[in-house]
């Protein structure tokens, strides 16, 4: 019943984890090969190289508080089950927040596996000098600002998606007003 605005957003956001995910693993798997590399060279570069190695990862975290944002909003989606808005209300809804997790979703994939390519020419230049550990952090940092940018975009448009819900009304409390005339 992939129709439902429940299981869009559950798909949304299963969508922006295992995206995120990939962006991290990739990356990490590229900066860990170049580590180990570097590091049966010299062992001493161990702690310079380790930052750099580790800075993938970051993606793959922003997945995941994304996905617990989301999926704290959806319970809300949940329980309103029947809206007044009725079932092409609650499809929308489910759309609504598959769209908010995709800038973190795609945004999380790409710099993860760009941010994970950078590393590695940082990682290659620390083992071939030394002093520029620092220095050379910088540049793969430049590529986790948009992975903050999706995952700030996707935090506001989470937070943007209307949450419908139904409140039953007893027949006899509608006319209340007019009884009181």
């Amino acid at each position: 019943m992939f129709t439902t605005g429940y299981a869009i957003a559950m798909a949304g956001i299963a969508l922006c984890v295992l995206l995120c995910g990939v962006g991290s693993a990739i990356g990490l798997y590229k900066t860990g090969s170049a580590a180990a590399g570097v590091l049966g060279e010299n062992p001493k570069l161990f702690g310079k190289v380790m930052v750099l190695v580790l800075l993938p990862a970051t993606q793959g975290i922003y997945g995941f508080i994304i996905a617990i944002i989301a999926s704290g909003r959806l319970s809300a989606l949940n329980e309103s089950i029947t809206s007044v808005a009725g079932a092409g209300g609650m499809a929308a809804q489910g759309w609504a927040f598959l769209g908010a997790v995709l800038p973190m979703a795609v945004s999380g994939l790409v710099t993860g596996i760009f941010q994970g390519k950078a590393a590695v020419n940082c990682i290659y230049a620390v083992g071939k000098q030394e002093s520029l550990g620092g220095k050379l952090i910088l540049y793969p940092a430049m590529i986790e600002f948009y992975a903050i940018l999706g995952l700030l975009i996707s935090i506001i448009l989470v937070s943007a998606v209307p949450v419908l819900s139904y409140t039953a009304v007893e027949p006899a409390a509608a006319f209340l007003p007019l009884a009181l005339l």
